[in-house]
């Protein structure tokens, strides 16, 4: 049986939720046991516990600091983009291989079919994401969602094939960057993931990309590119991660905290500054606490989304694509 992953801002909660169980457990004996006066006073302490527990539960996960989202968006649990790909649509065909040198296991994608019966809504859509492992063996299968040259290339195609058959893109981001290693620069990394960029910039369906996750530096950017951008409300999105951060400009990956704060990297920060289009809810204590509510929400949105976006124009996408990300970022003229 997997052990439970307890991060250190939950383990106050997860003990006062270890009591109650333990006096569930007594309160189940004393019923066996035909105990109506320990029955009782049992019964109305688990009230008042469970009362606490959820106060707590409240208190922790509505006041998390940019670091400790940072830690729930990297939870091992969490849902990853396989996951909401069978959880929100149907007849999923995924397709394989970049058609110059391999399949690369950390981004996946293919055709599949989002619906809504009780409006009658179903669009086949091309959905391509990170893919993270669950394990150690899977993890160095997926190579732990890190993409390679391939990885964006396969990405690439599958767009440019959504395009030839006017189906929309959705791209499911979670990713702490594109693969580092030196077999990967000699394929081109920089040059792949430069080409996406340019590529989904002017591609002539509806483009819509979320944060399930990580979004970290060229790696998410690298199928982030879309009309409109979306983010899980425990995720991160950034040009770097927290640890990269601090270990450059404190020479210590101890200042990750720090860092986090200073990088302003979670949903409501972007949405603030006008990078995110909205924000996606998450059941209290993260994704991962249910998966399938979580997964109903992002699909509502994305819904939502497409509707709105299958009403424009081929130009009007790109152009309103070009001039969103035109418009990022500030600066200052000085005399």
């Amino acid at each position: 049986m997997a052990t439970k992953v307890v991060l250190d801002f939950e383990k106050p909660l997860f003990e006062l939720e270890a009591k109650l169980e333990e006096m569930r457990q007594v309160l189940r004996t004393s019923k066996r046991e035909q105990v109506p006066a320990e029955t009782e006073i049992v019964d109305q302490e688990i009230e008042a516990l469970e009362l606490k527990v959820d106060l707590l539960r409240r208190s922790i996960y509505k006041n998390l600091t940019r670091w400790q989202k940072v830690q729930l968006a990297r939870h091992p649990e969490r849902p990853y983009t396989l996951d909401y790909i069978y959880m929100m649509t149907r007849d999923f065909v995924e397709l394989a291989g970049d058609r110059h040198f391999s399949d690369d296991k950390a981004i996946v994608g293919g055709f599949a079919y989002i619906e809504d019966s009780s409006s009658g809504f179903s669009q086949p859509v091309m959905i391509i994401g990170h893919q993270k492992g669950r394990d150690t063996k899977s993890n160095l299968y997926r190579n732990f969602g890190m993409a390679q040259p391939d990885g964006y290339r396969k990405a690439l195609r599958l767009m440019k094939l959504a395009e030839k058959f006017r189906k929309p893109v959705i791209t499911l981001i979670d990713t702490p960057g594109a693969f580092p290693g030196i077999e990967a620069e000699e394929r081109g990394q920089a040059e792949a993931i430069a080409r996406n960029l340019f590529e989904m910039s002017r591609l002539t369906v509806p483009i819509i990309c979320v944060i399930i996750g990580e979004g970290a530096s060229g790696g998410a950017i690298g199928i982030g590119v879309g009309n409109r951008i979306l983010m899980a409300e425990n995720s991160w999105y950034s040009v770097i991660s927290p640890e990269s951060c601090s270990s450059i400009l404190w020479r210590s990956w101890n200042f990750k905290e720090q860092a986090a704060e200073a990088l302003q990297l979670t949903a409501d920060d972007l949405l603030a500054q006008g990078i995110i289009d909205r924000i996606i809810p998450e059941p209290l204590g993260g994704a991962h606490k249910d998966p399938e509510t979580m997964a109903a929400s992002l699909k509502s949105v994305l819904i939502e989304e497409l509707r709105a976006l299958l009403l424009k124009n081929p130009e009007d996408l790109v152009t309103e694509r070009i001039e969103k990300f035109s418009g990022m970022g500030v600066w200052k003229e000085e005399d």
